[in-house]
């Protein structure tokens, strides 16, 4: 069994189950991944979002025959970069983070939005942030932390 190829955080990762089965389960389960939340199983509340490619998804919404090939980012492997280091900096400033059940796919979405828009408007940001829900903040912390990253972390992204 050939197995399904891809880069989990950098490393070469192959996996040997059904191409069926949901990047979502397969990242928690398999590589316990735990900052991959399970939210909604819909795509609706960003809570299970990773990189792939580069490209915020949510990960309840893809089917591991779809990632051969692709490089995949979880929190645990962005929060390992100089890049987490200033949006962790950032959030905590604006004490962004209240249940924390969010803020992995937060943080993962105002990379992926930074990294298209180093110096957003805040309705460039909350567009950027919009496939994600939060049920404490309200958003507006967030929002400034995401600002405060993007002045702090000027040239990184």
């Amino acid at each position: 069994m050939e197995g399904i190829n891809f880069l989990l955080n950098g490393t070469e990762t192959v996996y040997h189950g059904s191409a069926a089965d949901r990047l979502l389960d397969v990242l928690r389960d398999t590589y316990h991944a735990a900052s991959v939340k399970c939210g909604c199983k819909e795509g609706e509340c960003g809570a299970c979002s990773v990189l792939i490619d580069g490209i915020l998804v949510n990960s309840c919404c893809v089917a591991m025959g779809a990632i051969e090939g692709a490089s995949i980012v979880t929190m645990e492997g962005f929060r390992e970069t100089e890049r987490f280091a200033v949006l962790d900096k950032a959030f905590a400033s604006m004490s962004a983070v209240q249940c924390g059940f969010c803020i992995p796919g937060m943080v993962l979405a105002a990379e992926a939005l930074l990294s298209k828009i180093p110096h957003p408007t805040d309705s460039e940001i909350r567009e950027g942030l919009s496939g994600n829900l939060c049920r404490c903040t309200g958003y507006n912390a967030i929002v400034k932390a995401v600002h405060i990253a993007a002045e702090e972390g000027n040239g990184l992204w």
